[in-house]
């Protein structure tokens, strides 16, 4: 049985907040998929992986070529990623379900803290996740480093 975890960003943005968990998935030897909303934004942030430092690459594909199912790290807005990962992480409000915190080694929900939208969303998923009975932690890197300030 999985956990969800939220990382509200206050100091970092995603596209720095998102790399940093991701080599932990890969170093816990987990596939990825990597969910949001939009399309474009996916690409954005496919381009943003594929500009990062050489020593740090993080090995992705963006949903929809040839080889998805290979992918250690896959881009994706549909709840059904084809690379079978052990962990998903949610961006941009993305929905994930009890079920699938359930059936996943970890569920990360990341939301940028400056927007209240997002914010809202959190919560809601938090109640939603919660109320279900998932296992659910929330971090927070206000203070400048990532702390844990709930567990449900």
């Amino acid at each position: 049985m999985g956990a969800a975890y939220f990382y509200h960003l206050t100091q970092r943005p995603l596209e720095e907040t998102l790399p940093v968990l991701l080599e932990k998935a890969r170093g816990a030897g987990w596939r990825i998929a990597v969910r949001g909303r939009a399309p474009d934004r996916l690409a954005w942030l496919d381009d943003r992986l594929w500009l990062g430092p050489e020593e740090g690459f993080l090995p992705h594909g963006l949903a929809g070529g040839p080889h998805d199912a290979l992918q250690p790290i896959l881009l994706t807005a549909s709840p059904e990623a084809a690379n079978d990962p052990a962990c998903v992480m949610a961006i941009d409000g993305a929905d994930i379900s009890p079920d699938e915190v359930n059936a996943l080694e970890r569920v990360c929900i990341l939301f940028d803290g400056t927007d209240p939208e997002a914010v809202q969303q959190a919560r809601v998923q938090w109640k939603s996740l919660t109320g279900a009975g998932c296992s659910a932690q929330y971090w927070s890197e206000e203070s400048g480093r990532w702390e844990k300030k709930a567990e449900s």
